[in-house]
C-alpha cells in the first residue's frame, strides 16, 4: 500500500513574508528618527579658531553686563522682550536665535531667554568666544 500525504514540504524559502518584515522595520526607523529630531534640544555651536561662519536667518539676542536685553542691536525692556522677540522670529521659515550673552550676567536671564524659545518652539545657538 502506498501512502502519500497531501502536504508536501516544499525546500524553497518563500521572501514574501521577509520583505514585509524588512519593510516594517524600515517604516518604523524612519519614524522613530524623525520624532527624535523634534525633541526640545538646545544646540550649542561653538565658533572656530580660524573663521567664523554665520547664519543670517537668525535674530541676534544679547544681554550686555548690566542685564539689558537687545534684539537685533535694539534695546528691548525685558517687560516687552517676548513679544518683541516672537514678532521678529514669526516672519522666519524656521525660528532660530543666537543668546550672546555676557561672562558676568546671571544665569536666570538666560534661562528666562531659553524657556520663551523652548515654550514657542525656536531654535537656540548660546555664541560663545573661542579660546
Amino acid at each position: 500500500m502506498k501512502l502519500n500525504g497531501r502536504n508536501k514540504i516544499s525546500p524553497e524559502f518563500n521572501m514574501s513574508s521577509m520583505t514585509d518584515i524588512v519593510f516594517l522595520l524600515l517604516i518604523f526607523f524612519m519614524i522613530a528618527s524623525t520624532l527624535a529630531k523634534q525633541l526640545n534640544t538646545i544646540d550649542v555651536k561653538l565658533p572656530q579658531a580660524d573663521g567664523k561662519t554665520e547664519n543670517r536667518n537668525t535674530v541676534a539676542v544679547s544681554i550686555n553686563a548690566s542685564n539689558q536685553f537687545f534684539i537685533d542691536e535694539q534695546l528691548v525692556t525685558k517687560s516687552s522682550f517676548k513679544n518683541r522677540l516672537l514678532q521678529k522670529v514669526s516672519q522666519m521659515a524656521i525660528p532660530s536665535i543666537v543668546l550672546r550673552a555676557d561672562k558676568k550676567v546671571a544665569i536666570e536671564q538666560m534661562v528666562y531667554v531659553m524657556n520663551i524659545a523652548n515654550n514657542n518652539g525656536i531654535k537656540v545657538v548660546l555664541a560663545v568666544d573661542a579660546k
